[in-house]
């Protein structure tokens, strides 16, 4: 069996994501192994417009976005750190959350991502996309799927 030493988890405000981190814990306690855990700011759709970029309203929503994903790392390393793991936090801007997850495994050299799945199937998985979908079909690292 592979041993894994350093385990990437992204999350969201999601429960599944919560999941996603509970599984991490245990992993990461019995393997010893460090953690990274990681928010993505999601990409401007409106990116190149010019009015858009410059509205107090959009800028207000980013910055309570990055205030809400800081709240959130911080409440979970809090969990790591309490069961003494070693964990890393990071918040990425500006791509898409598949490519954001992808470039910090690298970035990080984790060899295992663990991530939460809403398991949309059919016709909603192709109208909104699957972000672990992404993950699981272009990381040269194994992923681990929760699926709630």
């Amino acid at each position: 069996m592979p041993t894994y030493k350093h385990i990437l988890v992204p999350v969201d405000e999601s429960p599944i994501s919560y999941a996603a981190v509970e599984n991490a814990l245990a992993l990461a306690n019995e393997l010893q192994a460090t953690v990274t855990v990681m928010s993505v700011i999601a990409v401007d759709p409106f990116i190149g417009v010019d009015f858009y970029k410059v509205a107090p309203a959009v800028t207000d929503y980013f910055m309570k976005a990055e205030e809400a994903a800081r709240l959130r790392l911080k409440e979970i390393e809090d969990l790591f750190i309490r069961d003494n793991i070693p964990v890393n936090t990071k918040i990425i801007h500006g791509v898409s959350p598949a490519d954001g997850i992808i470039s910090i495994a690298d970035e990080v050299s984790a060899d295992l991502i663990i991530m939460g799945s809403h398991g949309r199937t059919g016709f909603k998985k192709m109208m909104l996309g699957s972000v672990a979908q992404t993950v699981l079909t272009q990381s040269p690292i194994p992923v681990l799927i929760i699926k709630m």
